[in-house]
């Protein structure tokens, strides 16, 4: 997925106005549905929809991009998922985890997907010492993913290894050894408990980062998983977002098995439109 270096979409062109300082009236490229990635819609979706159903819902959602996380019943289906994307135009734009037939496939049908994937929370006596051991943990899929031409998303999922500068300490370490292709994938549903200090965390993140996945956001996680627009801190944080001037890739997610992923979905884009509506 590739976006402009500003957020000055066609129609604000004119306005000759930098990024930091752009007109309300302006949408981010990358807020457009069009470059949303939609994410936790494989082993959560209530309706259990195989490769063609799902590329189906993307494309009638107006969605091109998608996070494809799975579980070991999905393998088998890989590849009909990437051809089922190719012929419909929607990206493979990341993958959760790692498995030997996924890699085996990115090489066969020539794609690039983000490779997503949780650092742990090491025990070293010192942060020096937590930071070259996470660093270390990762090192050989930051190797396999940068041969795969591929990059690796260091994912926050709690514990220490989901702190902002953990997740920056360690990014840094690892492109200092040589790997380029190490970034962050931010979630905002594995962050509520950095609501408060939000811009910091962005600030520090920021060059490093791969992805932002948005989610509503209520103080205390009550509850974890919301359509954005429906948490009392979602305009705040959305808001952060924009006005740093981050242009790169934002997801919106399922998460609930007990919903029809469409739903989700579909309540995540009319959300996300309220409040860049309400911006204007």
């Amino acid at each position: 997925m590739k976006f402009p270096k500003t957020f000055l979409a066609p129609a604000c062109a004119g306005l000759l106005i930098a990024p930091f300082a752009q007109s309300k009236d302006c949408i981010p490229d990358n807020l457009k549905r069009e470059n949303l990635a939609a994410w936790c819609i494989v082993p959560f979706d209530a309706k259990k929809r195989g490769p063609a159903e799902r590329t189906e819902m993307l494309v009638e959602l107006g969605l091109k991009h998608c996070a494809y996380d799975w579980r070991s019943e999905h393998v088998a289906e890989f590849e009909e998922e990437i051809l089922q994307y190719k012929k419909h135009g929607v990206e493979f734009f990341a993958f959760w985890s790692t498995h030997p037939k996924a890699f085996e496939l990115f090489k066969k049908h020539g794609i690039h997907p983000q490779i997503w994937r949780t650092m742990g929370s090491p025990k070293a006596d010192s942060q020096d010492a937590r930071i070259e051991e996470a660093a270390k943990g990762m090192e050989e899929l930051a190797r396999e993913a940068a041969a795969l031409g591929c990059k690796l998303g260091l994912y926050n999922h709690g514990g220490w290894g989901g702190e902002p500068e953990n997740l920056v300490a360690v990014c840094k370490l690892l492109r200092k050894k040589g790997y380029g292709n190490v970034g962050i994938v931010y979630n905002w549903h594995h962050g509520h408990g950095h609501i408060d200090d939000w811009k910091e965390s962005l600030a520090i993140m920021q060059p490093y980062l791969l992805c932002v996945n948005l989610n509503g956001m209520n103080t205390g996680a009550n509850p974890k998983i919301l359509p954005v627009g429906k948490g009392e801190h979602d305009a705040a944080m959305l808001e952060v977002l924009v006005e740093s001037g981050y242009d790169g890739p934002v997801g919106i997610l399922d998460h609930l098995p007990a919903q029809d992923a469409r739903i989700s979905l579909q309540a995540n884009l009319e959300g996300l439109k309220a409040l860049l509506t309400a911006r204007r």
